[in-house]
């Protein structure tokens, strides 16, 4: 039987797992507990607390600033509601500040804040995702002038669907003087674009391992030391108390792999990626009259768009139709977040940057990572002019899926 060739164009959704770190999570499942005393578990403690320095160092933290989390969901949860929570504690009434076009694991947290009595703002978005600053310092003023609310702000270092990439030490600067937690969606960043989160001006920080080749599963918040979070869940004091529970060793070390060979890589995968990128931008232009991207035109590495993000509109077509055709002719690619994954609606990333209904519905998003090829390019360029034009017809089967982040 002769199998198709498949072209994987969805890396912002998962990217496949990176030999380094299958190998150190194989070296290491052997199902020891780094909380035992005995030497099973002091060797297993041991490559936790390796893998925890080798995090550090990639990502510009301390030690003990990483806490592994089982991705980035997790690790925004904590971020956003355990530092409400705590807000409430502290006898203060918390507001939630995120923008329209942040993932929904941060906007889903803000909605949960708002249910336990705290209150939400929405931080004003350009054309392109990028948070107003104008917009920050204004919700700040508010909130500094009203006694016994305290701020807390979610922001993206870089949009998983459209890849535009935030200034976050412009929104720190915003924020200084004011009693702020600010919270930092790393998770489309890490390993892709240089990370330091000690000059990022964050308060916290998320990852997750299997955006840049570690397996589903592990993840980390940063967490300054003096950043006041009640965990999300009780159990046996793990991981600075904030997330109890038996530490994922092998996860951690594979995600110390992954996120090693990510940092090291990445200056000259750049390179490779951007000439990708451009190339299947401007070959689906030059194939779909009237395509548009969507978010920052940029031609560098890493000023303001991913490397290896492509979101593009086909007014006239819908997305989904278009990816499911895609699919036929053997293309991976996304409507959208996969996270989202089981409702078809249009793109909320799209809509938040001022696009209208039916134009975020005609969406994909196209994303490129380490095992992407200029075969991959071309044979979504070859397909994507037939595909286009099937997807106008009224009697293309609909999928309801919307693949995810």
């Amino acid at each position: 039987m002769v199998m198709s060739i498949r072209h994987y164009l969805d890396h912002a959704a998962t990217t496949p797992p990176r030999p380094s770190a299958m190998a150190a999570f194989a070296a290491t499942s052997t199902g020891q507990n780094p909380s035992s005393l005995h030497a099973d578990g002091r060797a297993a403690r041991s490559a936790l607390e390796q893998a925890r320095d080798v995090v550090a160092e990639c990502l510009g933290a301390s030690p003990s600033e990483v806490v592994f989390t089982s991705g980035g969901t997790e690790s925004d949860n904590i971020g956003i509601i355990g530092a409400a929570r705590a807000v409430r504690a502290a006898g203060k009434r918390a507001v939630v500040a995120v923008s329209a076009a942040e993932h929904h694991s941060v906007l889903d947290s803000a909605e949960q804040i708002a249910r336990e009595g705290g209150r939400v703002r929405t931080i004003d978005v350009d054309s392109e995702g990028v948070p107003s600053i104008a917009s920050i310092e204004e919700i700040a003023a508010g909130v500094a002038s009203t006694p016994g609310e305290f701020l807390v702000l979610g922001a993206m270092v870089a949009n998983n669907e459209i890849g535009t990439i935030t200034d976050t030490a412009g929104i720190a600067r915003a924020l200084a003087g004011t009693a702020t937690h600010f919270h930092a969606d790393a998770v489309q960043a890490a390993g892709h674009i240089p990370i330091d989160f000690a000059a990022s001006g964050a308060d916290s920080m998320s990852i997750s391992g299997h955006k840049f080749g570690a397996p589903m599963g592990i993840g980390a918040l940063l967490i300054r030391r003096d950043a006041p979070v009640q965990p999300l869940g009780f159990g046996g004091g793990q991981e600075r108390d904030l997330r109890s529970g038996s530490v994922n060793v092998p996860g951690a070390v594979a995600l110390a792999a992954a996120l090693t060979d990510a940092t090291e890589e990445m200056e000259h995968s750049a390179k490779i990626l951007v000439e990708l990128r451009d190339r299947l931008i401007d070959g689906i232009r030059g194939a779909v009259p009237g395509a548009e991207l969507v978010g920052p035109e940029d031609r560098g590495a890493y000023d303001r768009r991913l490397p290896g993000n492509v979101n593009i509109f086909f007014p006239g077509r819908e997305g989904e139709s278009m990816l499911m055709l895609l699919d036929q002719a053997g293309i991976s690619c996304s409507t959208g977040s996969a996270c989202t994954a089981g409702v078809a609606e249009a793109s909320h990333v799209a809509l938040a940057t001022g696009r209208n209904v039916d134009d975020a519905k005609s969406v994909l998003r196209f994303t490129l990572g380490w095992t992407s090829t200029d075969a991959d390019i071309d044979a979504t360029i070859a397909a994507i002019a037939d595909v286009a034009e099937k997807a106008r017809r009224p009697d293309v089967t609909r999928s309801r899926l919307r693949p995810g982040r």
